[in-house]
């Protein structure tokens, strides 16, 4: 079954053997899965079907065929269209993991092809430092590589589509895939690896591709950790070491590492409260409970491991004093543990002292165990005694081997594993101060019981806070962000309501208190509320704590909700200049949060190139995102990938701050101001034509799956902030793109862009400002990715679920002229035309993606068409939430 989909077109000349290969076992398995669970006939329908989509998709008879596709899909009984959506859902998760395993692939194909002192790929760790030393020198150069940072933060935004159930069926396929070809079976082996491919496969299109349930934010917390578990905590020093051998040379592995860590993991998961009243203050402690709980398992095996194999004798290499001391304290406490170890280790003093860490490990998480760690600066204090014992006895290679990497990863991860953010909304702020106001007005103490459940709950937090610095350290949770910050005294509250949570003899948390600004007015107005906030007096005490550092967060979805786009994109770079201007005029070191989505419309795309064209002195080495949804899994998913993925950012965050990078970035911007006003003042004028249009609300819902969205159960998060769909304003960013990508026209991704590009019709001026300015070549290519996700034949069918012809025409004109001026400006005759590998996993999937499509729209006009039984209703709106699955894993990158 869908196997000789690689036999057609330019995919297939162009598609690698050994991911044709990948495709076509994958695909043959399923069809015998398809075969024996729901016979020849189920299979005979998928063929059918996939069979017109692929020739609808072609220029020849598209309409005929995609007119047959919809008669056949009619015939189906409910069951066979659920079945057959499942088996296109399967399909996808299959075809994504095979180029998964191919990158994979290539990527060390690439590795093994270079010997130790050559340099990368050109957007490598290596390369950037290469590039900058031959800029500024290798001493600045150095000095910069250790003030670098990069933090990810996860979030549990709803765009992840996967159970995870579904994920671990994806992970074990893929280890059989792996294993295949690594281990080059043959014979008994393979055949076995065949079978047990099938079972994993079975198992997968069996497993419902839907909650039933949506998940907890404890759900979501474990599903956090799983990642960290599988691929990050070993990953994070993967990278250490990698920049250190290119750094230090041949001295790598024998001396202390050059570099410092700069991978620093947030986590908005359990903290992020902005409309979600399912995160309370309880979960937060929970949530860093179970992060605690992981990084110190995860620490015991490591220290298990390495002290197995630390087996260096007394003789050759003697213990220092202070190991004897580690061992000597130990034994006050557990004389008997302390003889068993030694026993076991006899003469290799070093192993008895790592062992003894393991052990202490061991009971950590029992907080009254006399060994217990209290600290990670404990445990890492113990492990840089035991790395200088090595090292002055002249076991360099030892002590910078296993235990650096150990060391390195105590360093980044401490005993919180990431640092836990809080994010509240301004008005909820502003109305517990307003009911606490009340409840205190004739000048009585305050009494929490007066308060509301909410307000309560708000007070709750900080205590929260209180308790979790206290048990894992002040980095485990001391940031605070405030979103649709619009003034000072929303920042300020936050310290208002913390001396309320504390009372007056009462002790504050630690706060770093971080604006977001969201909206285009907010962004607007982000410096003079900057200028106002750094004069409140706790902001002035820790801004002398912490180096005048100070953060601040921009909303990349909401800004392109609230303007579009084109404008949105332009209104980000100019408070980032703006912002980075203030900072340096006031002596802050500052860091710009970016709230990025995975999708397009809300500031998706590669993250490196996003960051060489951000402007001059926004960036300075530090770095900061969400890595929301779906992203996760594609960026960390897999060890290789997560290595490749840190490096290009890092390296792209490292150069940024070179004097070419920044002369161009500055040139850029100057020379084309203009033309930034234009395209600025055209795209709002026809977004606003569009989103402000009376009615456009309910149309929006009628045209596209957004309320079924909100039924689908992705993400502990409500949809909506509150408000019905006869507003805008409240619906979150994520169901607003997540239904224009659903309905295969990706608007927010690219609408208003058309119009503007047409408006300022200087070609050639357009085609100079896609070679020279990376503010612009990067939104023209993020467009063009958008726009071959596109596909106006299933567009209109969706458009014509509603009654507003004006609306659906201008739509479809704006999509026609932004398709137009792309082309022109890229000077292609089709999107992604010499994007070799991007345009072949389009071009791949999208007739599979049509045919789900087809099968959602067959769901939606029963939907739209009235009032149904309840049981009809139930059925079509289960089937379209199964192709909502479908349509997801298809595209990949859907909210």
């Amino acid at each position: 079954m869908l196997s000789n989909d690689v036999e057609r077109g330019n995919a297939r000349d162009e598609m690698p053997e050994p991911l044709r290969n990948d495709v076509r076992l994958l695909g043959e398995l399923l069809g015998t899965v398809l075969r024996e669970s729901g016979g020849q006939d189920l299979l005979d329908d998928v063929e059918r079907l996939r069979a017109l989509t692929i020739a609808a998709a072609s220029e020849n008879g598209a309409a005929t065929s995609i007119a047959h596709a919809e008669e056949l899909i009619a015939g189906f009984t409910p069951e066979r269209a659920e079945d057959v959506a499942q088996a296109f859902t399967c399909y996808f998760h299959l075809v994504n993991l095979a180029e998964e395993n191919h990158r994979v692939r290539v990527l060390r194909a690439r590795e093994a092809g270079l010997s130790p002192t050559q340099s990368r790929a050109e957007d490598s760790l290596p390369a950037a430092v290469a590039q900058l030393a031959g800029e500024i020198g290798t001493e600045e150069t150095l000095e910069r590589v250790r003030r670098l940072e990069f933090r990810p933060v996860l979030t549990a935004h709803p765009t992840e589509a996967r159970r995870r159930a579904v994920a671990g069926c994806i992970r074990r396929i893929t280890t059989l895939l792996e294993r295949r070809e690594l281990e080059q079976l043959g014979g008994v082996a393979l055949a076995d690896n065949t079978r047990r491919l099938l079972a994993e496969i079975d198992d997968l299109w069996r497993t419902a591709p839907i909650r039933t349930t949506k998940p907890s934010p404890l759900d979501e917390v474990r599903s956090a950790m799983g990642v960290f578990d599988e691929t990050l905590f070993s990953a994070f020093p993967d990278v250490y070491r990698r920049l250190d051998g290119w750094v230090s040379g041949e001295d790598a592995g024998t001396e202390a590492p050059a570099i410092r860590p700069f991978l620093h993991l947030g986590c908005w998961i359990g903290g992020d409260r902005d409309g979600n009243p399912n995160v309370t203050a309880d979960i937060t402690r929970t949530a860093t409970g179970i992060a605690h709980e992981h990084v110190v398992s995860a620490y015991q095996k490591v220290a298990a491991r390495v002290s197995r194999t630390v087996t260096v004798a007394e003789a050759s290499t003697p213990a220092s004093d202070d190991v004897l001391a580690l061992v000597a304290r130990v034994r006050t406490v557990d004389p008997e543990l302390v003889d068993a170890l030694a026993a076991r280790a006899g003469t290799e003093t070093h192993r008895l002292a790592l062992a003894l860490v393991a052990r202490r490990l061991d009971v950590t998480l029992d907080e009254g165990a006399p060994l217990a760690y209290r600290s990670a600066d404990e445990l890492h204090a113990d492990l840089l005694t035991i790395q200088a014992s090595l090292v002055a006895a002249g076991a360099r290679r030892v002590a910078f081997g296993d235990l650096q990497d150990f060391v390195w990863q105590v360093e980044t991860f401490g005993f919180h594993l990431a640092e836990f953010e809080v994010r509240q909304h301004s008005q909820v702020h502003r109305e517990t101060l307003a009911e606490i106001a009340e409840a205190t007005a004739d000048g009585s103490p305050l009494d929490p019981a007066a308060l509301g459940d909410r307000s309560r709950e708000v007070l709750d937090v900080y205590h929260a806070i209180s308790e979790i610095q206290d048990r894992y350290g002040v980095p485990a949770a001391r940031r605070y962000i405030v979103s649709f910050t619009k003034s000072a005294e929303d920042l300020a509250n936050v310290y208002r309501l913390a001396e309320w949570a504390a009372g007056p003899d009462g002790t504050l948390p630690v706060l770093d208190v971080i604006p977001l600004f969201e909206t285009f007015e907010d962004l607007e107005a982000s410096t003079d509320i900057l200028e106002e906030y750094v004069h409140h007096p706790r902001v002035v005490a820790r801004l002398a704590e912490t180096d005048r550092r100070l953060e601040v967060m921009l909303g990349y979805s909401d800004s392109s909700k609230d303007v579009g786009p084109v404008s949105a994109t332009l209104a980000l770079y100019s408070a980032q200049s703006r912002i980075a201007q203030w900072a340096d005029d006031n002596d802050i070191e500052l860091t710009l949060f970016h709230g990025r989505g995975g999708a397009l419309g809300r500031g998706g795309g590669p993250a490196n190139r996003a960051i060489l064209a951000q402007p001059p002195h926004s960036v300075d080495g530090r770095f900061k995102l969400t890595e929301q949804g779906e992203t996760i899994a594609a960026r960390y998913g897999n060890s290789t990938i997560a290595v490749r993925h840190i490096e290009q950012v890092a390296a792209a965050t490292l150069l940024h701050g070179a004097p070419s990078v920044e002369a161009r970035n500055a040139g850029a911007a100057e020379r084309f101001t203009d033309l930034a006003g234009r395209l600025d003042e055209v795209s709002r004028a026809r977004f606003f034509a569009l989103v402000k249009a009376d009615g456009f609300p309910q149309w929006f819902a009628h045209v596209t799956p957004q309320e079924e969205v909100g039924l689908l159960p992705l993400g502990s998060r409500p949809a909506k902030r509150g408000l019905s769909v006869s507003s805008l304003d409240d619906l979150r960013a994520i169901p607003w793109v997540f239904a224009w990508t659903q309905a295969r026209i990706n608007l927010t991704g690219w609408f208003g862009l058309g119009s503007a590009l047409a408006g300022v019709g200087d070609l050639e001026l357009l085609r100079d400002a896609y070679a020279s300015w990376p503010l612009f070549s990067t939104m023209i290519d993020n467009v063009e990715m958008s726009l071959a996700k596109t596909d106006e034949r299933l567009a209109r069918r969706y458009l014509d679920l509603g009654d507003r012809d004006d609306l659906a025409e201008l739509v479809l004109t704006e999509l026609e002229l932004t398709r137009e001026w792309i082309l022109k400006i890229t000077d292609k005759e089709r999107v992604l035309a010499n994007l070799r590998v991007l345009g072949r996993a389009v071009q791949l999937r999208s007739p599979y993606v049509d045919a789900l499509s087809l099968i959602q729209l067959r769901a939606l006009r029963a939907l739209r068409t009235g009032d149904l039984p309840e049981d009809e209703k139930a059925t079509n709106q289960r089937l379209l939430l199964l192709t909502l699955n479908g349509v997801a894993a298809g595209l990949q990158n859907t909210g």
